[in-house]
């Protein structure tokens, strides 16, 4: 996998790439990381680097360094800024499953003052297309409008953590709206999940804003709930 430096500092960027592993399970709690040198050639930096990624992990506390056994996962939850609440991919991680995710697609589009879209972004976006995995099966496919406008070609645009990839062009998400309906996914959504044709499934719709209640991001997600049920918990309820 190749880091960039345009993209900042390289050990900040592994070191969210091996956090992302982390919260989704590739790299399980309890078990030993890949060797310093297997990812000095997966990322095709130097020991330096890879050891500068690590520490700042062994400071957050999700890796512990062990001479002589190597680094191992001590833990896979975030700390939760907006919630007491646990995210969805946390449970499903300290439940075993394994997730991964994986970028469809990335693409600058137009927007015309007839789309529901452009109250909330003007005459363009940028779209990104993404679906989360299963223990290796596809699961839930996220479509995702940001109000950004990027100088760059979108191919030249990778995406490990979404959330980090907003705050990398100072996109701040300070609240989110979630509505949730069942709905059918549409044909390519169907065709990517494995579904049949017009299967109803749930949607799960979400507007993310800043401070002062602007919405930069709005997300559409289909979930194969046949897999596993949405969860939400919550540490503390008030009434």
């Amino acid at each position: 996998m190749n880091v960039m430096k345009r993209n900042g500092p390289l050990y900040l960027q592994i070191k969210e790439i091996l956090k992302d592993r982390i919260l989704h399970g590739e790299y399980a709690i309890h078990t030993i990381i890949p060797s310093e040198p297997q990812l000095e050639k997966e990322f095709r930096v130097s020991k330096i680097t890879i050891r500068n990624a690590i520490k700042e992990l062994v400071q957050e506390g999700y890796l512990e360094k062990r001479s002589g056994v190597g680094t191992k996962v001590i833990a896979n939850v975030a700390n939760a800024k907006l919630s007491k609440g646990k995210r969805f991919t946390e449970i499903l991680v300290e439940e075993g499953y394994h997730i991964t995710k994986k970028i469809i697609s990335i693409d600058s589009i137009n927007l015309s003052s007839e789309m529901p879209l452009y109250s909330y972004f003007g005459e363009k976006c940028l779209k990104v297309d993404r679906i989360y995995l299963l223990n290796h099966e596809p699961y839930i496919y996220f479509t995702h409008y940001i109000l950004l406008d990027l100088a760059v070609d979108t191919v030249d645009i990778q995406i490990n953590s979404l959330y980090r990839f907003l705050e990398e062009n100072n996109i701040r998400l300070e609240s989110f709206r979630d509505e949730f309906t069942i709905s059918a996914a549409p044909e390519h959504v169907s065709e990517i999940l494995n579904l049949e044709k017009d299967a109803m499934v749930l949607k799960r719709m979400r507007k993310s804003s800043d401070a002062k209640g602007k919405v930069l991001e709005y997300s559409e997600g289909y979930y194969h709930t046949s897999k596993h049920n949405y969860t939400v918990t919550y540490n503390d309820f008030n009434q």
